[in-house]
């Protein structure tokens, strides 16, 4: 009986430790993805090509969603902010189904 519940409290801290990774991993790639948007966004725009359009693109690219895409400034001062958001695959009931994350990339001074 004592084998039941120990195999019992693995099996319950093993489920929970794949819910918490797949978040950490969706976090990680909504980051990366946000923020190479943005740098291909600005390294557009400088080029005098669409930000938001290259930004989408790289999204898309890397598997997320675009929620937002904002250029503001002059050809010479801009900043290009992208917000995305991707579905996690794991999840719990209670828990949030998606994870977001913000960039913003302009000209290096």
């Amino acid at each position: 009986m004592l084998m039941v519940g120990v195999m019992g409290v693995v099996l319950l801290l093993g489920s929970a430790g794949i819910v918490v990774t797949s978040y950490l991993v969706a976090y990680h790639r909504v980051r990366a993805a946000a923020d190479l948007a943005a740098l291909s966004g600005a390294t557009a725009y400088a080029r005098g090509e669409d930000a938001c359009d290259q930004a989408l693109e790289t999204a898309r690219g890397n598997g997320v969603a675009v929620l937002d895409c904002a250029q503001t400034g002059d050809l010479v001062d801009f900043v290009v902010s992208v917000s995305v958001t991707l579905e996690v695959r794991i999840g719990l009931a209670g828990l949030p189904r998606s994870v977001g994350a913000a960039a913003h990339a302009g000209p290096v001074r």
